[in-house]
Protein backbone atom coordinates (compact mmCIF):
# COMPACT_ATOMS: atom_id res chain seq x y z
CA UNK A 1 0.00 0.00 0.00
CA UNK A 2 0.96 3.02 -0.43
CA UNK A 3 2.16 5.46 2.57
CA UNK A 4 -1.02 8.05 2.44
CA UNK A 5 -3.46 4.56 1.47
CA UNK A 6 -6.31 2.76 4.28
CA UNK A 7 -8.64 0.31 4.28
CA UNK A 8 -12.02 0.99 3.02
CA UNK A 9 -13.19 -2.41 3.07
CA UNK A 10 -12.87 -6.21 3.50
CA UNK A 11 -15.53 -8.73 1.55
CA UNK A 12 -15.09 -12.32 2.17
CA UNK A 13 -15.88 -14.05 -1.46
CA UNK A 14 -15.68 -18.08 -2.14
CA UNK A 15 -14.42 -17.07 -5.88
CA UNK A 16 -13.30 -14.48 -7.59
CA UNK A 17 -14.10 -16.09 -10.96
CA UNK A 18 -17.81 -14.83 -10.95
CA UNK A 19 -19.81 -13.47 -13.46
CA UNK A 20 -23.15 -13.35 -11.32
CA UNK A 21 -21.59 -11.41 -8.66
CA UNK A 22 -21.09 -7.38 -8.58
CA UNK A 23 -18.98 -4.90 -6.27
CA UNK A 24 -20.63 -1.46 -6.11
CA UNK A 25 -18.56 0.74 -4.82
CA UNK A 26 -19.09 4.44 -3.23
CA UNK A 27 -17.02 6.91 -2.33
CA UNK A 28 -17.68 10.32 0.08
CA UNK A 29 -18.34 12.83 -3.19
CA UNK A 30 -21.56 10.39 -4.01
CA UNK A 31 -19.58 8.70 -6.98
CA UNK A 32 -20.90 4.63 -7.27
CA UNK A 33 -19.65 1.83 -10.19
CA UNK A 34 -20.55 -0.92 -10.56
CA UNK A 35 -18.13 -4.06 -11.78
CA UNK A 36 -18.65 -7.90 -11.75
CA UNK A 37 -16.44 -9.29 -9.60
CA UNK A 38 -14.79 -11.84 -12.04
CA UNK A 39 -12.89 -8.12 -12.84
CA UNK A 40 -10.57 -8.54 -10.00
CA UNK A 41 -9.66 -12.57 -10.57
CA UNK A 42 -6.19 -12.07 -11.79
CA UNK A 43 -5.08 -10.81 -8.50
CA UNK A 44 -1.23 -9.81 -7.72
CA UNK A 45 0.67 -9.35 -5.05
CA UNK A 46 0.50 -5.57 -5.01
CA UNK A 47 -3.29 -5.30 -5.39
CA UNK A 48 -4.72 -4.61 -8.76
CA UNK A 49 -6.40 -1.01 -10.01
CA UNK A 50 -10.36 -1.13 -8.72
CA UNK A 51 -11.01 2.50 -9.29
CA UNK A 52 -10.44 5.66 -10.32
CA UNK A 53 -10.59 8.33 -7.29
CA UNK A 54 -10.32 12.34 -7.53
CA UNK A 55 -7.86 13.92 -6.11
CA UNK A 56 -10.32 15.30 -3.15
CA UNK A 57 -12.65 12.29 -2.74
CA UNK A 58 -11.85 8.48 -1.30
CA UNK A 59 -13.37 5.37 -1.16
CA UNK A 60 -15.72 4.58 1.79
CA UNK A 61 -17.19 1.18 1.38
CA UNK A 62 -17.53 -1.61 -0.98
CA UNK A 63 -20.49 -4.17 -1.31
CA UNK A 64 -21.10 -7.44 -3.16
CA UNK A 65 -24.41 -7.34 -5.07
CA UNK A 66 -26.53 -10.24 -6.78
CA UNK A 67 -27.15 -7.76 -9.67
CA UNK A 68 -30.90 -7.59 -8.95
CA UNK A 69 -30.34 -5.75 -5.46
CA UNK A 70 -31.22 -1.85 -4.31
CA UNK A 71 -28.57 0.37 -2.58
CA UNK A 72 -28.85 2.44 -0.15
CA UNK A 73 -26.07 5.66 0.40
CA UNK A 74 -26.13 7.61 3.67
CA UNK A 75 -25.20 11.10 4.36
CA UNK A 76 -23.47 13.25 7.31
CA UNK A 77 -26.40 15.22 7.34
CA UNK A 78 -29.22 13.21 7.69
CA UNK A 79 -30.21 12.09 4.60
CA UNK A 80 -30.33 8.61 2.67
CA UNK A 81 -31.12 7.75 -1.08
CA UNK A 82 -31.96 4.63 -1.86
CA UNK A 83 -32.36 3.09 -6.25
CA UNK A 84 -31.53 -0.09 -7.74
CA UNK A 85 -28.49 -0.98 -8.89
CA UNK A 86 -29.74 -1.69 -12.02
CA UNK A 87 -29.72 2.26 -12.10
CA UNK A 88 -25.32 1.77 -12.74
CA UNK A 89 -24.26 0.42 -15.54
CA UNK A 90 -21.09 -2.26 -15.22
CA UNK A 91 -17.87 -0.35 -15.41
CA UNK A 92 -14.58 -1.48 -16.08
CA UNK A 93 -12.43 -1.83 -12.71
CA UNK A 94 -10.22 1.20 -14.37
CA UNK A 95 -13.06 3.88 -14.51
CA UNK A 96 -14.24 6.60 -11.87
CA UNK A 97 -17.91 5.75 -12.17
CA UNK A 98 -21.22 7.56 -11.70
CA UNK A 99 -23.07 10.26 -9.85
CA UNK A 100 -24.90 8.11 -7.05
CA UNK A 101 -26.53 11.04 -5.48
CA UNK A 102 -26.87 14.89 -5.57
CA UNK A 103 -24.58 16.65 -2.81
CA UNK A 104 -25.20 20.05 -1.17
CA UNK A 105 -23.29 22.15 0.79
CA UNK A 106 -20.65 20.59 3.29
CA UNK A 107 -22.58 17.22 2.53
CA UNK A 108 -20.42 14.03 1.92
CA UNK A 109 -21.33 10.34 1.80
CA UNK A 110 -20.94 8.00 5.13
CA UNK A 111 -22.01 4.56 4.39
CA UNK A 112 -23.54 2.43 1.67
CA UNK A 113 -25.58 -0.44 2.15
CA UNK A 114 -27.60 -2.86 0.16
CA UNK A 115 -31.25 -3.13 0.83
CA UNK A 116 -32.80 -6.02 3.38
CA UNK A 117 -36.43 -5.54 4.09
CA UNK A 118 -36.12 -8.25 6.51
CA UNK A 119 -33.98 -5.87 8.23
CA UNK A 120 -34.10 -2.38 9.28
CA UNK A 121 -32.00 0.99 8.67
CA UNK A 122 -29.82 1.75 11.88
CA UNK A 123 -28.53 5.43 11.68
CA UNK A 124 -26.09 6.70 14.14
CA UNK A 125 -24.82 10.02 15.24
CA UNK A 126 -21.80 11.81 16.30
CA UNK A 127 -23.33 12.63 19.67
CA UNK A 128 -24.03 9.32 20.46
CA UNK A 129 -28.14 9.31 19.39
CA UNK A 130 -29.50 6.66 16.84
CA UNK A 131 -32.41 4.94 15.64
CA UNK A 132 -34.05 1.92 13.66
CA UNK A 133 -36.36 2.56 10.85
CA UNK A 134 -37.99 0.10 8.62
CA UNK A 135 -36.65 0.04 5.08
CA UNK A 136 -40.43 0.80 3.59
CA UNK A 137 -39.81 4.07 4.56
CA UNK A 138 -37.01 4.81 2.17
CA UNK A 139 -38.89 5.23 -0.93
CA UNK A 140 -37.21 3.78 -4.24
CA UNK A 141 -35.63 6.81 -6.04
CA UNK A 142 -33.29 7.32 -9.38
CA UNK A 143 -29.68 7.41 -9.21
CA UNK A 144 -28.19 10.77 -8.99
CA UNK A 145 -31.06 12.35 -6.73
CA UNK A 146 -30.79 14.32 -3.44
CA UNK A 147 -32.65 11.50 -0.97
CA UNK A 148 -34.72 11.84 1.63
CA UNK A 149 -34.66 12.42 5.80
CA UNK A 150 -33.21 9.19 7.35
CA UNK A 151 -32.85 11.31 10.95
CA UNK A 152 -32.62 14.67 11.96
CA UNK A 153 -29.39 16.37 12.74
CA UNK A 154 -29.93 18.56 15.38
CA UNK A 155 -27.76 20.61 17.89
CA UNK A 156 -28.52 17.68 19.87
CA UNK A 157 -27.69 14.75 17.36
CA UNK A 158 -24.31 15.83 15.80
CA UNK A 159 -24.10 14.72 12.18
CA UNK A 160 -24.47 10.87 11.02
CA UNK A 161 -21.33 8.64 11.91
CA UNK A 162 -22.40 5.71 9.78
CA UNK A 163 -25.66 3.75 8.67
CA UNK A 164 -26.31 -0.07 8.89
CA UNK A 165 -28.59 -2.67 8.07
CA UNK A 166 -29.76 -4.91 11.52
CA UNK A 167 -31.80 -7.20 12.17
CA UNK A 168 -32.77 -7.99 15.62
CA UNK A 169 -30.23 -10.37 16.49
CA UNK A 170 -27.44 -8.05 15.35
CA UNK A 171 -25.27 -6.11 17.72
CA UNK A 172 -23.83 -2.82 16.99
CA UNK A 173 -20.23 -1.86 18.50
CA UNK A 174 -19.83 2.21 19.09
CA UNK A 175 -16.43 3.27 18.84
CA UNK A 176 -15.73 7.26 20.44
CA UNK A 177 -13.01 9.72 19.79
CA UNK A 178 -11.71 9.41 22.75
CA UNK A 179 -11.48 5.76 22.90
CA UNK A 180 -14.36 4.56 24.30
CA UNK A 181 -16.73 1.80 24.06
CA UNK A 182 -20.10 0.18 24.17
CA UNK A 183 -21.82 -3.34 22.35
CA UNK A 184 -25.69 -2.64 22.25
CA UNK A 185 -27.97 -5.37 20.92
CA UNK A 186 -30.30 -3.85 18.18
CA UNK A 187 -33.22 -5.83 18.74
CA UNK A 188 -32.97 -3.56 22.21
CA UNK A 189 -34.08 -0.06 20.44
CA UNK A 190 -37.59 0.10 19.01
CA UNK A 191 -38.19 1.08 15.57
CA UNK A 192 -39.33 4.34 14.93
CA UNK A 193 -40.23 6.70 12.06
CA UNK A 194 -37.62 7.83 9.49
CA UNK A 195 -37.99 11.74 10.12
CA UNK A 196 -37.27 12.17 13.84
CA UNK A 197 -34.29 12.38 16.12
CA UNK A 198 -34.09 8.51 17.70
CA UNK A 199 -32.63 8.07 21.23
CA UNK A 200 -29.29 7.70 23.27
CA UNK A 201 -27.29 4.89 22.51
CA UNK A 202 -23.88 6.13 24.46
CA UNK A 203 -23.42 8.49 27.08
CA UNK A 204 -20.39 9.99 26.07
CA UNK A 205 -17.88 12.21 28.09
CA UNK A 206 -17.71 15.86 27.73
CA UNK A 207 -16.45 17.13 24.26
CA UNK A 208 -16.05 13.20 22.98
CA UNK A 209 -17.90 12.11 19.45
CA UNK A 210 -18.35 8.76 17.96
CA UNK A 211 -16.34 8.27 15.09
CA UNK A 212 -16.95 4.43 14.32
CA UNK A 213 -19.31 2.07 14.36
CA UNK A 214 -19.67 -2.21 13.11
CA UNK A 215 -22.05 -4.39 13.00
CA UNK A 216 -21.57 -7.74 14.69
CA UNK A 217 -23.02 -11.23 13.56
CA UNK A 218 -24.83 -13.00 16.43
CA UNK A 219 -22.16 -14.87 16.65
CA UNK A 220 -19.51 -12.75 16.73
CA UNK A 221 -20.26 -11.48 20.33
CA UNK A 222 -17.25 -9.60 21.77
CA UNK A 223 -16.01 -10.48 25.17
CA UNK A 224 -16.84 -8.91 27.69
CA UNK A 225 -13.22 -8.08 28.76
CA UNK A 226 -10.27 -7.64 26.43
CA UNK A 227 -7.02 -6.35 26.85
CA UNK A 228 -5.09 -3.23 25.88
CA UNK A 229 -2.10 -2.75 24.13
CA UNK A 230 -0.51 -1.80 27.37
CA UNK A 231 -2.48 -4.25 29.88
CA UNK A 232 -5.06 -2.10 30.73
CA UNK A 233 -8.74 -3.60 30.57
CA UNK A 234 -11.46 -2.29 28.42
CA UNK A 235 -14.67 -2.92 29.28
CA UNK A 236 -17.21 -3.48 26.90
CA UNK A 237 -21.01 -3.08 28.29
CA UNK A 238 -24.28 -3.54 27.56
CA UNK A 239 -26.13 -0.81 26.36
CA UNK A 240 -28.74 1.29 28.44
CA UNK A 241 -32.38 1.38 27.97
CA UNK A 242 -33.97 3.42 25.61
CA UNK A 243 -34.18 7.58 26.95
CA UNK A 244 -35.17 10.70 25.38
CA UNK A 245 -36.51 9.30 22.27
CA UNK A 246 -37.87 12.32 20.26
CA UNK A 247 -40.10 12.07 17.79
CA UNK A 248 -40.60 15.54 16.24
CA UNK A 249 -40.39 15.65 12.34
CA UNK A 250 -38.46 18.43 10.96
CA UNK A 251 -39.48 21.83 9.66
Amino acid sequence: MAPDEKLAAILCVRELDDDAHNLIMATRKGIIKKTVLSAYKNVRAAGVKAINIDDDDKLLGVKLTSGEDEIILSMKNGKAIRFKEQDARPLGRVSRGVKGVTLTDDDEVVSIDVVDTEATMMAITENGYGKRTQFDEYRLQSRGGKGIISIQTTERNGKVVSAHAVTEEHRLMLISEGGQMICIGAGDLRVIGRNTQGVRLFNLSEGDKIVSAAVLDPEDDAPEIEEGAEGETVKITEAPAESETSETPAE
